[in-house]
């Protein structure tokens, strides 16, 4: 059976013929997976651990904050900030952003965009979850301190997007601008290993992810879509991780829709940690990803470090059907 080659050899390879590439880049993207290997540990023996529920406390957007929330964003950062290769991270479980020690960051252009822990409020009930991950060149000089501009940046800025997705088996899919490539961890040698390489969205699908709970919530075209889906015969399939939905889309077609209700006007979903990272990821798949007001994600200004979005993202032909109803 033929060796299949590590996230570390990937990395390396690609970075061949970059006549900028420093070696920082890949050794963020090692960090990153040396903490989700460790958060992926915890996913699996939560069960026995007293790691479930939640902790108490409300996170800088309002959400319910899990245990699990805390510990993964915890020690995303200390890897990053150990890893000396960091400026600095914001993280969707902070108010503000954490810009790192010079001594610890050493001359790094980088900073890191995270949502620790995706769809956690389903680790009780032991349904997937996941880390997302975006990385940007600082736009301040090295010499200066980091300031909220540098992390308000548009998804076009971004170098890399990434997730890892913890279910059947715990994947690490990311791009750098040039196509999309899928790892599995190998418990037996404790690596990420190239299992999904040049991942390609189909161009259509049958399956539509919403949360249909809310339909009484979603505006008139919205809610003509759903119909729509439900008179075309689409398959509903709604998991509440967006990592996990997206993953799904990404692999076998489709659409996700997270819209503004009355309740969220502007949308739920943060802009900076889910939205723009993971339409990276689809449009270098191939398909698509816009908001309500049938503009690019990836184009929208980002003012806040929180700021919120609607969301609507898939297979090309999905997202256009959507846009004839909007």
């Amino acid at each position: 059976m033929m060796r299949r080659i590590t996230l570390d050899e990937f990395i390396v390879q690609s970075q061949h013929g970059y006549s900028d590439a420093s070696g920082e880049f890949s050794g963020l993207l090692r960090h990153l997976g040396i903490a989700a290997k460790i958060v992926n540990r915890i996913v699996n023996k939560i069960g026995l651990m007293d790691m479930m529920g939640v902790d108490g406390h409300v996170n800088a957007t309002g959400d319910t904050v899990q245990k699990l929330d805390m510990y993964a964003n915890d020690l995303m950062i200390e890897y990053l900030q150990n890893s000396g290769i960091c400026a600095g991270v914001a993280s969707e479980e902070l108010e503000d952003f954490v810009p790192f020690e010079k001594n610890l960051s050493g001359s790094s252009n980088y900073i890191v965009v995270i949502d620790p822990l995706d769809g956690s409020s389903n680790i009780d009930v032991n349904i997937s979850v996941g880390t997302i991950f975006g990385i940007y060149k600082r736009i301040t000089d090295e010499n200066s301190p980091l300031t909220k501009e540098d992390f308000c940046q548009k998804g076009t800025e971004l170098v890399a997007s990434g997730y890892v997705l913890y279910g059947t088996s715990t994947m690490m899919v990311y791009t750098y601008g040039d196509g999309v490539n899928g790892f599995t961890y190998d418990r037996g040698v404790g690596e990420f290993c190239l299992s999904h390489p040049q991942m390609k969205m189909p161009e259509s699908g049958k399956y539509y992810s919403i949360n249909q709970g809310y339909y009484k919530q979603f505006s008139p075209n919205i809610r003509s879509y759903i119909d729509l889906c439900s008179d075309k015969n689409y398959m509903l399939r709604y998991i509440g991780s967006m990592v996990a939905d997206v993953h799904r889309t990404l692999c076998l077609g489709g659409i996700f829709l997270y819209p503004k209700t009355t309740k969220n006007p502007e949308g739920k979903l943060r802009l900076l940690y889910e939205c723009n990272p993971l339409s990276h990821i689809v449009e270098q798949a191939g398909g698509m990803s816009i908001n309500e007001n049938k503009e690019r994600i990836l184009d929208l200004p980002i003012t806040e470090l929180h700021q919120r979005c609607s969301i609507i993202i898939g297979s090309k032909k999905a997202v256009e059907e959507v846009m004839t109803l909007l």
